[in-house]
């Protein structure tokens, strides 16, 4: 399946921003380099997770699971451009099921742990999946009941697992070679061809799914390699499960191009995560701001590992210090990058060779792409950056004007999902994508070739690094029977970026607790981070001509009732 038209297609390869390679490609190459070398590892506390040993897999055990599940896939019936609905913890499982799904030119749709009926639903509805991958159980949950009742709810879904004792498990079995083999050879697949539809939110009362294909992932890898300079030798570790470009961008590709080891951890636990990279000389990993703060105020903790092997460290979705980059370089001769992206593509990266000065690091990103202004960067070559006056649209020259930040190019997607209202929305019609972040030019001689973050016009909230969608949130809750009116805003936290509160206004002789909402938004199915932590009962919510909510002022009436 390609959404890409066949006109930007040949534009991209002519211009060498794509190539003809998939992600099996990628992987095909990485096994011929060392067969026998460690090439995946399980997080230590698997077990605990889904009640599984740990494993540490060679390019050869993997590529065989792979094949494995690949020719599993087929004995079910599926076919080229299903659906796959995956919800796994990040264990080598979810990496098998990736490569699987790349192999044999299916699309796979991954979804995090904490999503339960209410958002599962939408996205059966959106990409109508023909299997839902999953767990038996996770953190105390049944997740093997939740994807029966969802299955019995469409003809079409089949719940799989990748054990079961029976041995009917996707890992169970002997591998058909011949029938895996036909398969392949009958459905070659095309670079351009969709292989991945994430998650992300907005605005938009419900998540917009994001489509990626084999040739923009391929080109993710080269543009990550080149910004963090990664080896063969290096050890990544990642702290994230493979549920948008983060994980799946920033480390499983580069993982496959460079041929390294990769080493998982799930779910975050500092002790564990320390414990990893002591253990596997990890060199590389990506942590938010707030845990590298953390650690740093922890000095206790950090001398009881060995972290010496690690030579640099990604952070983004929340504001960068100067003091934590340079705190991390001089005590422990760790760089830090400064990484702004999103799920549809774009990316900024602030490294220690575009930007050498840690104050300057942590507060600029380079404009990548923007008129007049050259980079020695692969991300430079693939896109375009520009900002626009959010009122008048004019494209922003000079220093000193807030604008939104908009990006074009070979890694940005052609589109949401199925969503062609929201498209024209976020697209213009040359292909510009609208961030809905706001930046400006920095303001000296010195620094125009770089854009200074101001914040967000978009009213996401961003808790723990996933964007959560207020106006989802809004709609679930108003109509809770005590409510007449409700919305959320973020407010500021040190730790996960910002926590969620709720301004009520409840119906006449009605109280609203906090308890109200959590159980409200528990019988609904929601996923326990989208809860709020706050809540402040007002006489009426601030609105706009238009009756739109206006959050700004709604984020200070809550953070005045606090």
């Amino acid at each position: 399946m390609i959404l890409t038209n066949a006109e930007t297609v040949s534009a991209y390869l002519d211009k060498g921003w794509w190539d003809h390679r998939t992600v099996d490609d990628l992987f095909k190459a990485a096994i011929t380099t060392g067969p026998d070398a460690i090439a995946l590892v399980d997080p230590i506390n698997r077990i605990d997770m889904d009640g599984h040993a740990p494993q540490s897999l060679s390019w050869a055990t993997l590529d065989a699971a792979v094949d494995q599940v690949a020719s599993n896939l087929i004995k079910a019936g599926l076919k080229k451009d299903d659906r796959i609905l995956a919800q796994l913890p990040n264990t080598v499982d979810a990496v098998i099921v990736f490569l699987a799904a790349a192999r044999l030119g299916l699309i796979v749709s991954p979804v995090v742990m904490q999503y339960r009926a209410h958002e599962l639903r939408h996205i059966i509805e959106r990409i109508e999946p023909v299997a839902f991958v999953t767990v038996e159980t996770f953190a105390g949950f049944d997740h093997a009941a939740l994807a029966r009742e969802l299955a019995s709810e469409t003809t079409d879904l089949r719940v799989m697992h990748m054990h079961m004792h029976d041995g009917s498990g996707l890992l169970n079995g002997e591998t058909d070679t011949v029938s895996l083999q036909h398969f392949r050879s009958n459905n070659p697949i095309n670079s351009a061809e969709i292989l991945t539809i994430c998650w992300t939110s907005g605005t938009e009362s419900r998540s917009k799914g994001v489509p990626r294909s084999h040739a923009h992932w391929v080109l993710n890898a080269d543009v990550i390699i080149d910004a963090t300079e990664m080896t063969p030798n290096d050890v990544l570790l990642n702290p994230f499960p493979l549920v948008n470009i983060g994980s799946i961008g920033g480390l499983v590709l580069p993982w496959l191009q460079i041929g390294a080891k990769l080493v998982l951890h799930h779910p975050f636990d500092i002790s564990i995560f320390l414990e990893q990279i002591q253990t596997e000389r990890v060199t590389y990993t990506i942590a938010p701001p707030a845990v590298l703060g953390a650690l740093l105020k922890q000095p206790a903790l950090m001398e009881r590992f060995d972290i010496s092997s690690m030579r640099a460290v990604a952070s983004g979705s929340a504001p960068l210090s100067p003091w934590l980059i340079e705190t991390w370089k001089s005590d422990h001769n760790i760089e830090i990058t400064n990484v702004f992206g999103s799920n549809e593509g774009s990316s900024l990266f602030s490294t220690p060779r575009s930007v050498p000065d840690p104050a300057e690091r942590a507060r600029y990103f380079p404009r990548f792409g923007a008129d007049g202004v050259s980079w020695n960067s692969r991300a430079a070559e693939v896109m375009q950056s520009r900002l626009i006056d959010p009122d008048t649209r004019a494209v922003i020259t000079e220093p000193g004007q807030v604008g939104e930040l908009q990006l074009a190019g070979a890694t940005i997607i052609s589109g949401y999902w199925n969503s062609p209202d929201l498209n024209t929305r976020a697209f213009d019609a040359d292909g510009w994508f609208s961030t809905g972040d706001l930046f400006e030019i920095a303001g000296t001689e010195s620094l125009s070739r770089l854009y200074s973050f101001v914040g967000r016009s978009k009213e996401i909230i961003m808790r723990g690094g996933v964007n959560i969608s207020p106006a989802e949130l809004d709609d679930l809750i108003v109509d809770h029977p005590k409510i007449r009116e409700a919305a959320t805003v973020g407010l500021p936290d040190d730790r996960l970026g910002e926590r969620i509160a709720v301004a009520v206004v409840p119906h006449d002789n009605e109280t609203v607790t906090l308890l109200d909402i959590s159980q409200w938004l528990e019988n609904k199915g929601t996923a326990i981070f989208k809860r709020p932590e706050f809540i402040v009962t007002v006489d009426r919510l601030p609105r706009n001509a238009m009756n739109k909510v206006v959050r700004d002022t709604l984020r200070d009436v809550v953070t005045a009732k606090l």
